[in-house]
């Protein structure tokens, strides 16, 4: 083995020293500019969002507004190659939205977001739908690449099967918006339906300070989205919960014991109590849903509202005849694990639904109330 001579090892030796030295300032310049980048972990600020002459306005922001965070173990892609959100960081503003297919209030809210992806999308925003589901069926990627097609969603989706991303957020809400800046701070978010005009403003409010962060022209349109496919529910006007069937939530079951699973012969009485569900016929109780046992069975409801919506499925299609206050209002056709419009009126009211479902294996999942 060939040796160094001495001055070589000292020369070699002066220059590993500088390189040394000169690693050790680069790490510790760029150190302080970024955090972790982990799962739930906050998105560290761009550079090129992240200048010089805007520390000010960024430590300002720090103080008012908590960092975005990313994905946590995404279940998959639905209509997307996968990303992360902090490749969005720095480039886009972004309107991240927690919903889910079956859920009513998340579908009177998708027209809005939808018409917002198609006014903004050209002028810097980037939606994203994360997809946490309420049921077991929702869980299904094709189920949940049907409902985007049906809905008209075109942006990209995430699945959030184990709620990893719910949790890093720390949410509670379907459906739920939080608008993320171009420095990456979630600078807006709101719970539930309406307020649409507050939400639009502060994503316009974010495109143009995006604008000019990046010496963009702001060219950022101003009026308010209005779509015609739009649904307006008067909340006040409604006086009936969400009513679950499976036995981990059927509080409002009037003639069979709350929160036990298995089959069970019933009977509705003659007198029915507002807001509480009654099954007849042969039925499966089971976690999630109830499911029929023999033909001809029936649930029946005292309700009040304007709206009546169906959370079901049918293991073969199913004939469902409606009926309000003894009048056949319907008969609707269930397969499908999704939400059903049972009934819809110009006015909201006190009246008696009764179904009745023709062959065994439907599932009741819901009755929501709009």
């Amino acid at each position: 083995m060939k040796q160094l001579s001495p001055r070589h090892r000292n020369s070699i030796l002066g220059i590993v020293l500088i390189l040394i030295a000169g690693a050790v300032w680069y790490l510790e310049s760029i150190s302080s500019h970024h955090s972790a980048t982990g799962p739930g972990a906050a998105i560290p600020i761009a550079s090129m969002a992240g200048s010089a002459d805007r520390s000010a306005i960024i430590a300002q922001k720090a103080k008012q507004y908590p960092r975005a965070v990313d994905f946590v173990n995404p279940s998959g892609f639905v209509n997307t190659d996968p990303f992360k959100i902090q490749d969005l960081i720095g480039k886009k503003v972004i309107l991240i939205d927690f919903w889910t297919y079956s859920c009513i209030n998340c579908q009177r809210t998708l027209p809005y977001v939808t018409a917002w992806y198609d006014k903004y999308k050209d002028q810097g925003l980037e939606i994203i739908g994360v997809h946490t589901p309420e049921f077991q069926f929702e869980h299904d990627i094709n189920n949940v690449k049907a409902a985007t097609q049906k809905y008209g969603v075109k942006y990209p989706v995430v699945l959030d099967n184990d709620y990893g991303t719910w949790n890093a957020f720390q949410n509670q809400y379907w459906p739920r918006e939080y608008l993320i800046d171009i420095d990456g701070f979630i600078v807006h978010d709101h719970a539930g339906e309406g307020d649409y005009d507050v939400t639009e403003k502060a994503i316009q409010d974010a495109l143009k300070e995006r604008a000019q962060v990046l010496g963009q022209k702001e060219d950022i349109k101003t009026d308010m989205a209005n779509p015609t496919n739009a649904i307006s529910v008067d909340t006040a006007q409604v006086g009936s919960p969400e009513t679950y069937f499976g036995s981990a939530r059927n509080q409002y079951f009037g003639n069979g014991t709350i929160g036990k699973t298995g089959m069970g012969q019933f009977q509705v009485p003659a007198i029915l109590k507002d807001n509480t569900f009654y099954l007849d016929g042969s039925w499966d109780i089971q976690q999630e849903y109830a499911q029929t046992i023999s033909a001809g069975a029936s649930i029946s409801y005292k309700y009040r509202a304007q709206h009546v919506y169906f959370v079901s499925g049918s293991m073969q299609p199913n004939s469902v005849q409606v009926y309000r206050d003894g009048v056949l209002v319907k008969t609707i056709s269930v397969q499908a694990n999704q939400l059903y419009d049972l009934v819809d009126e110009k006015d909201a009211g006190s009246h008696t639904l009764k179904l009745i479902i023709q062959n065994p294996g439907l599932q009741a999942y819901t009755f929501t109330f709009g």
